[in-house]
């Protein structure tokens, strides 16, 4: 069982939480969380005599930054406190970031009484797992290609599991998120590439004629959908790469906060917006880079 983080129970590294005798969980620790600093989750950590009870309580006893604060809830890691990531998100946004000094601290009590608490609406699942791959680098939740399926088997996409059962020699499309290029200096030229969906994942083989057809797609893309043919030998199964696509701009339909906005600079007359510059700041990055060797 693999437990996410949480600002009552993560230590700085991964770590080991009892279920039941002889039986274990791995609690996600906050280095998993990308922005987090050390020192901020040491003071966290120092400070966990008593379990949190909300955002604000974070703040005042471990006084660490309010972007840390900000970084923890968009990372959904105050779920212990019943609080989910949009509701966390909701609470830390309206949190003042003040010097350590007593005439800043008495204006920070809690002396304007209790706030109406807001109704907000719940996140979608899917958009929840864009924003843990963004905050954490993977999620616990789902895994995105389980959202992307229907298109892809309407269309005559395989899943990657599938690939046991399909004879040697036979055509197949398939399609993943990129997690690895290769390109050996002794492989002449050929380069390999793994593919994950939420089935499994496929090894491509991409020969050079392939590889200089399809370069801009095979050395940017973190999602490609690839026309290939089966090839097996005993229990090692690759698809052999014939054309590629960069079908990245899936992801963007994956979550309502990555669509584009209407907001123009205020010269918009006098020096137009390009057009596609209207992007969410998280577009630069969806889904983790992969890991490429050469």
């Amino acid at each position: 069982e693999i437990r996410a983080p949480d600002v009552n129970y993560s230590d700085w590294d991964n770590l080991l939480e009892p279920i039941d005798p002889g039986r274990w969980a791995v609690r996600l620790g906050f280095r998993q969380i990308g922005g987090i600093a050390q020192d901020d989750a040491a003071a966290i950590m120092a400070e966990r005599d008593r379990p949190y009870t909300d955002v604000e309580d974070l703040k005042t006893r471990t006084r660490i930054p309010v972007g840390a604060i900000q970084k923890l809830a968009a990372a959904d890691a105050f779920r212990s406190m019943n609080l989910d990531r949009r509701q966390a998100l909701w609470d830390s946004r309206a949190l003042k970031q003040a010097p350590d000094l007593p005439l800043f601290t008495f204006a920070e009590e809690r002396d304007e009484g209790t706030e109406t608490p807001v109704a907000l609406p719940s996140m979608p699942l899917c958009e929840h797992v864009v924003a843990d791959y963004q905050t954490i680098r993977l999620s616990l939740k789902a895994h995105p290609f389980e959202f992307l399926r229907g298109e892809y088997r309407e269309s005559g996409f395989r899943q990657n599991s599938d690939l046991r059962t399909i004879k040697s020699g036979a055509r197949v499309r398939v399609a993943g998120i990129v997690l690895i290029r290769q390109r050996p200096g002794t492989a002449k030229g050929v380069c390999f590439i793994t593919l994950e969906d939420e089935s499994g994942i496929a090894n491509l083989v991409v020969w050079p004629d392939v590889m200089a057809r399809y370069r801009k797609t095979i050395m940017s893309a973190r999602v490609i959908e690839v026309h290939g043919t089966v090839q097996k030998d005993e229990d090692v199964i690759h698809v052999v790469a014939a054309r590629l696509i960069d079908a990245t701009p899936r992801l963007l339909a994956l979550s309502d906060d990555l669509l584009e906005t209407e907001v123009d600079r205020a010269d918009h007359v006098v020096n137009p917006v390009p057009p596609g510059l209207h992007r969410h700041p998280r577009n630069v990055q969806i889904i983790p880079k992969s890991r490429d060797f050469h």
